[in-house]
């Protein structure tokens, strides 16, 4: 350059993608984003913008529950369903969250369940139970959140 300044570098196109206002946005490992909400419609919507698999596992998780526990109380809270008994002062027994390769289950009083779930936390009382594609052991998931459900929760 004659002046020896160095040309400047041309400007980039910026690239827009359209974003559907009717299509949730899916964060990291497929979760959707939802916003906060009680009671079942919130947790509804989650599980209807759940991708592939992971939306019918949710699904059927969600139907376990209910089918288990009379009373249930459910949420959306952080972009992931919680449930509940009837008695708010019992708080949040259990809540489910998506990630790449799994649905994961958090049970937050976990370790008292027997047999516990195999899914440690750094937590001491909360246990995980990720559920891959086809690999829910309904009869066994039923049986924690029945257990569950009669322990004292989590206030969120």
């Amino acid at each position: 350059m004659p002046d020896g300044k160095a040309p400047k570098p041309a400007k980039s196109i910026k690239q827009t993608t359209k974003v559907d206002p009717d299509k949730p946005v899916l964060l990291s490992g497929g979760n959707p984003q939802i916003a906060k909400g009680y009671g079942d419609a919130p947790v509804q919507a989650y599980i209807a913008a759940s991708p592939g698999w992971k939306g019918d596992v949710t699904r059927r998780l969600d139907v376990i529950i209910e089918n288990t526990v009379p009373g249930l109380r459910k949420a959306v809270k952080w972009n992931s369903p919680l449930y509940g008994v009837a008695d708010e002062g019992m708080g949040w027994f259990l809540g489910i969250h998506l990630f790449t390769k799994y649905v994961k289950v958090s049970f937050f009083r976990g370790a008292s369940l027997n047999p516990v779930p195999p899914g440690a936390s750094k937590q001491k009382e909360v246990r995980y139970y990720d559920v891959y594609e086809d690999r829910l052991d309904e009869a066994q998931f039923a049986d924690w959140v029945r257990q569950a459900s009669r322990l004292p929760g989590e206030k969120m």
